[in-house]
This record gives C-alpha cells, sequence and structure tokens, in this order.
C-alpha cells in the first residue's frame, strides 16, 4: 500500500486518476466507466450527475471498495486505496455512506442506530457522540422512536447522523433524496449541505437530478455513457456547457440554427451576435447552432421583434410560454406569470445573453 508524507496540508481529500471500471461476465468484459480523473478538494461536496446508467453509482461502490478497477487508481488522503494491483478493503476506508433505502436497523431505536458503528469507543464516548449527532440533525427528542415511526426525512437525518458519527475521512451519498417528495427533497438538500459545511466534512452525491446537484455541491462531474463530459460548477455547465449533450442536459433550451458570416458573427433569426470563434476551423458560411436558454429572452413589448405563442406551463411565479418566431422557429421563454398571454397572441422579444454558446452543425 502506498503511503505519502500528510505533512503538507495542500493535497485533495480524493483523487481519481485515469480510472476505468468493468463489469465481467464469463463471455466478455464491458467497460462501465472509462477513464475518470477528478480531484475533490477536503471539505468539498462534489456531484456525480448524470442520466441512469451512465456509471455513477459504479464509481462510488469503487470508491467505496466494493468494485474493482480494471485500470487507473483511486487515492483517498494522499493513500491509494485502489488500482489494478491494491484494493483496501471497504471497512479500512474510513468512508461514510447513506443509502437511497436509508438501511436503518428496524429493530434499533434511532440512538442506537446512530451509534451503531462506535463500538471501538467506550460506553460514555459513544453516547456523548450520539448526543451531539442528534442535536446536530435536530432529531434530540425522537432519540427512542423506532425508524418505523419515523417519515422519510427524519429517517434520512438518522442515516446521515449515523454515517458521520465515526468521522469519516469521505462521505458517499447515493441518490439520498429519492424517495422523498419534491417539496421535502428540496429543502432537505439545503440542510444536509449547511450540516456537511458546518463539519466540514468532504462529500460525493450520486443524483440524476440537476436540481438536487445544484443545491448541494460545490463542484459537479456530468457523465454520459461512462465518460465525463465536463467537469466545473452549476454556473460553468449552465452557462459554458462544452457539448450538446450537457447542454441538452443541464437546464432547458434550444438550438436554434444560424450561420458565421464574413465578419466572424453569428447570424440567427434573433438577428447577429459576436461570438468568440475559438474554434479556428469555423470560416464564413458555416452552418452552427447557438443555445437559448429561456432566461435568454425577455418579454418586452416595445421590442420589434415579435413571437407567437404557442403553449404556455404555469409555474407559480412564471409561465414557461413556447414561442414561435416568424420563421416558424420556436424558442422558449420565462415570464413573470402577472404576464398572462393567450394561446396564439403575439407578444415582443428581446435578447439579453451575455455568452454566446454554440456548435458547429457537422455536416
Amino acid at each position: 500500500m502506498n503511503q505519502v508524507d500528510q505533512s503538507n496540508a495542500n493535497f485533495p481529500a480524493l483523487v481519481l486518476k485515469a480510472l476505468t471500471l468493468s463489469y465481467r461476465s464469463p463471455s466478455a468484459s464491458q467497460n462501465v466507466v472509462q477513464d475518470l480523473s477528478i480531484d475533490v478538494n477536503r471539505g468539498e461536496i462534489i456531484s456525480l450527475l448524470g442520466p441512469s446508467g451512465c456509471g455513477k453509482t459504479t464509481v462510488l461502490r469503487a470508491i467505496a471498495g466494493f468494485q474493482l478497477v480494471q485500470s487507473g487508481c483511486i487515492v483517498l488522503m494522499q493513500r491509494e486505496v485502489s488500482s489494478p494491483t491494491i484494493h483496501v478493503p471497504p471497512e479500512r476506508r474510513k468512508i461514510g455512506m447513506v443509502f437511497q433505502d436509508y438501511a436503518l436497523f428496524p429493530h434499533l431505536d434511532v440512538a442506537a442506530n446512530v451509534g451503531f458503528g462506535l463500538h471501538a469507543m467506550t460506553a460514555a464516548e459513544r453516547q456523548h457522540r450520539v448526543i451531539e449527532l442528534l442535536r446536530l440533525v435536530g432529531m434530540t427528542e425522537l432519540a427512542h422512536r423506532s425508524p418505523h415511526e419515523l417519515s422519510g426525512g427524519q429517517q434520512q437525518r438518522v442515516a446521515l447522523a449515523r454515517a458521520l458519527a465515526p468521522r469519516p475521512e469521505l462521505l458517499l451519498m447515493d441518490e439520498p433524496f429519492s424517495n422523498l417528495d419534491v417539496e421535502l427533497r428540496e429543502k432537505l438538500a439545503i440542510e444536509v449541505r449547511d450540516l456537511l459545511k458546518q463539519t466540514g466534512t468532504t462529500a460525493i452525491i450520486v443524483t440524476h437530478d440537476q436540481h438536487e446537484a445544484f443545491a448541494v455541491a460545490d463542484r459537479i462531474a456530468v457523465l454520459a455513457e461512462g465518460r465525463l463530459q465536463q467537469w466545473g460548477t452549476a454556473m460553468d455547465l449552465y452557462h459554458r456547457p462544452v457539448n450538446r449533450f450537457v447542454a441538452g442536459f443541464i437546464g432547458e433550451g434550444v438550438m436554434l440554427p444560424g450561420v458565421v458570416d464574413a465578419r466572424g458573427y453569428l447570424r440567427n433569426a434573433l438577428g447577429k451576435f459576436l461570438c468568440e470563434l475559438s474554434d479556428t476551423s469555423l470560416k464564413t458560411g458555416d452552418q452552427v447552432e447557438m443555445l437559448v436558454r429561456p432566461d435568454d429572452i425577455q418579454h418586452d413589448d416595445d421590442s420589434p421583434l415579435k413571437a407567437r405563442v404557442v403553449s404556455k406551463a404555469f409555474r407559480g411565479a412564471q409561465f414557461l410560454y413556447t414561442l414561435a418566431l416568424p420563421t416558424g422557429q420556436h424558442l422558449i421563454s420565462l415570464v413573470p406569470s402577472h404576464h398572462d398571454h393567450a394561446i396564439g397572441e403575439m407578444i415582443g422579444i428581446r435578447m439579453e445573453i451575455d455568452h454566446v454558446i454554440f456548435f458547429p452543425i457537422v455536416q
């Protein structure tokens, strides 16, 4: 096992380096995750985000020690714990886990569940730690309840307290809010982030829900088909997607076709836009698509550019309008809900965009 001097405090809590993970059958081996590399800082919360089957839970299992590594390595607190030749058992990795179904022991009360993994402590130390964690998650008054007497949100708090009790070097959370209703899910996600920040816990949360990832994570790794698509903050992913998959998976929007003119402008049905033409292969006349988000299209009665309301979805404070341009191309726009326009009505719109995102159309 490789052990590195930890006297230098400026090292990441977790490093995944060129990680490849496979599931093997008697007849074949299939890569589920390929060449994944990310660093997680100490005290940082990150999310592995992607659609079902993208490999995110497999990555979590590998970090925990339940999945073997085909190539690359996993380094936890400067200690290599997984590689093709090294495999530190799960119980020796100092990792806490919170599961989708909470996995509480039904025959133990709340306090006993929280203290379950603290056998190395004296009875007094264990009791003190349990009381500390129950207070931290707001469950002190329910210490002697059974799990079946708790709501879903309360069970999740107990599971979180149990995972944090042994002071793990890393906390892993696999779809921790998926069994909760939407309103409670968003509320608990914010509470969990505050708690993790309060305790300085390094954590990784696996989710398919971008709103959960945005609410909890400092940085997000977007995965698709076993490969890392983009690694950055929520703002980076939303406003600066690096490819069409991220642009379509994160947030809402449409791809509006256009063309590059002789002066380097992108021209489309909304007008002309100065682009950062970092792709030097682009030339005059090339076809491109521009990403247009709902918040890029502002309702403006005085604008000369008009669009027809095709459909609308009420979202409380806002309507999400689908709009048809005179060219027939569609856009979507978020408009304050006191602007209640009828289907078929023409309304004024204008662009409000700081950074033009576009992708070449491959012929």
